[in-house]
């Protein structure tokens, strides 16, 4: 058994609101200069810069977990994770399929860049990608399930796309038995107020700048059998515990 830090909701510069300077690379680079041993890339509405981001994470040692920010058709942000690069890949194009088109506006929103593993352009998202889709959360859970994934409400502690806000309550109803929150101080009152003693609560930094990724530290840690070592190992242990909330 080993600790593993964890960071489990990071963007790169394919999300509009991340810094040209999150790339795969510099993403991963941080991530073992933090002591961060596992990451996991989430953009708004798309996995293509998960490929780049695992070759880098192979470099520096660190398990990389593909997953993605999706904001569902009530404009909540729901974190989705999945076992494999290639599950995460082809849920993708599922969620690509459900996008509103609207053209981005590199002006006001920022670029949408696709790097390769050397942290080259390689193309650049040209519809907007932090827009609503037409999935609905209700639906959210089963459709990633469909793809080997597991999601949950981001950082239901924020006003901003966050479930709590959005709805005025948690969302037992859709059988969420995980969520994110932003800040750690905000657990007392979150559990408490929101009900959410049978919720397991996991903390990731949503970073949009290589400043915001978190270091890793004893609160933001989980115990896993990594022997033989291996990512696979790592990444389908980590499954196995997720699910078995």
């Amino acid at each position: 058994m080993s600790r593993f830090n964890y960071d489990f909701h990071v963007h790169s510069c394919l999300s509009p609101c991340g810094d040209a300077d999150m790339t795969p690379n510099n993403i991963a680079g941080m991530a073992f200069l933090n002591g961060v041993r596992m990451m996991a890339l989430t953009d708004h509405n798309t996995s293509r810069n998960c490929p780049a981001f695992f070759s880098a994470a192979k470099r520096y040692g660190v398990v990389p977990i593909a997953g993605m920010e999706l904001t569902t058709a009530e404009d909540i942000h729901v974190v989705c994770l999945f076992e494999t690069l290639d599950e995460a890949l082809a849920f993708n194009d599922e969620v690509d399929s459900r996008r509103i088109r609207i053209k981005n506006r590199e002006k006001i929103f920022g670029e949408q860049l696709i790097l390769d593993d050397e942290d080259n352009i390689v193309g650049r998202e040209e519809d907007l990608l932090i827009n609503a889709t037409t999935i609905s959360l209700d639906e959210a859970p089963q459709l990633v399930r469909a793809f080997n994934g597991i999601c949950y409400p981001a950082h239901i502690d924020r006003s901003a796309n966050g479930a709590i806000e959005t709805l005025g309550d948690f969302p037992h109803y859709v059988g969420f038995r995980l969520a994110e929150l932003h800040d750690r101080e905000n657990k007392d009152e979150y559990v408490s107020k929101y009900e959410l003693q049978n919720i397991r609560l996991l903390f990731s930094s949503d970073a949009h700048y290589l400043h915001q990724l978190r270091e890793g530290g004893e609160n933001d840690s989980m115990e896993i059998n990594d022997e033989p070592f291996s990512p696979e190992l790592v990444r389908r242990q980590l499954f196995d515990d997720l699910r078995a909330c």
